[in-house]
């Protein structure tokens, strides 16, 4: 099935790339180079594009900023592959609704909201699920729903109450998973069969054991680095188990990078490459990353990556 074919279904399953945000050397946004990360991410076979997410820098983009992002995204994609998208940052209630509804209106296939959004670390499950329904029903029909649980500025698994709620209220299609935690996946996957609720694994590590529990693909950072290594994981796993097993533990060693001051470690690579012309963050000073000569390790990790496909005779 080519991308243009996925994108028409709206079928979300694949790889789903937590897409980066470049910066000029003003810390604005640079457009231009956006549109060479988003050709980049299509010609890997990305089956869709998580827009202005964790990894777009979203808790540090005014909110002009963020909904022009989100829109740039769609028009540029241009319905090539489907994509979602956050930006739900903000704390009040009514402002979270003024954020969603905007974002709705850009042409998205999904909203995506962010789990810690819903309830404070001290308040429980019963608050979580009373404010996520009331937030859902604002959502407007004309796009599904989705909860991804980001670990900024604390992370807020998900109950199985929870998941089992999203499934069955038919209007949730996407769970960017984040609990690392091969059982919880299984138990997850069970939760939504049968439902139009997919899991995406966010974890580098667990990919393989949840796409045999049944879970949907990967949503990680990794897909900023070699994103048709994951690609073809997903995608031929269960064709080529013992190829894929081996991939798999290079790329839960691999994924490792993103303990190398991401996202930075990302964006320079992304420069080395000729996608973006700075490796600007809003998140965080860039020079530990040099002074901890982590380039050198970036780069031999992933031409590991290539050496592994190699070998293993993966066409890529």
């Amino acid at each position: 099935m080519q991308n243009s074919d996925k994108a028409k279904t709206g079928s979300q399953y694949g790889v789903w790339p937590v897409m980066l945000t470049p910066f000029t050397e003003n810390y604005e946004i640079d457009w231009a180079s956006l549109e060479r990360l988003i050709d980049w991410y299509i010609d890997a076979g990305v089956q869709g594009l998580f827009a202005n997410c964790q990894s777009s820098e979203m808790f540090f983009l005014d909110a002009a900023e963020s909904l022009k992002l989100t829109q740039f995204v769609v028009d540029y994609t241009a319905g090539r592959v489907p994509v979602i998208s956050s930006g739900h940052t903000a704390g009040a209630a009514s402002r979270q609704i003024e954020q969603i509804q905007a974002h709705a209106e850009t042409g998205i296939e999904s909203l995506i909201l962010i789990s810690n959004r819903l309830a404070s670390q001290d308040e429980g499950d019963d608050v979580f699920l009373r404010r996520l329904a009331d937030i859902t029903a604002h959502i407007p029909e004309t796009v599904s729903a989705g909860l991804y649980e980001c670990p900024y500025p604390y992370k807020r698994l998900l109950s199985d109450e929870a998941v089992k709620w999203c499934a069955d209220s038919g209007r949730f299609s996407f769970l960017k998973d984040t609990c690392c935690d091969p059982e919880m996946l299984r138990r997850r996957a069970q939760l939504v069969q049968g439902s139009q609720l997919r899991i995406m694994n966010a974890n580098g590590q667990t990919v393989l054991e949840s796409l045999k529990a049944g879970c949907h693909g990967y949503s990680g950072v990794m897909a900023n680095f070699h994103p048709r290594l994951w690609v073809w994981l997903v995608e031929n796993w269960d064709k080529e188990p013992e190829k894929a097993q081996t991939l798999s533990d290079y790329l839960s060693s691999a994924a490792m990078l993103e303990y190398l001051d991401y996202p930075v470690c990302a964006k320079d690579y992304q420069k080395r490459i000729g996608n973006f012309t700075t490796d600007l963050s809003r998140t965080r000073p860039i020079g530990g990353y040099y002074q901890g000569h982590f380039p050198h390790t970036v780069t031999r990790t992933l031409a590991l990556g290539d050496q592994v496909a190699d070998m293993l005779g993966i066409e890529l």
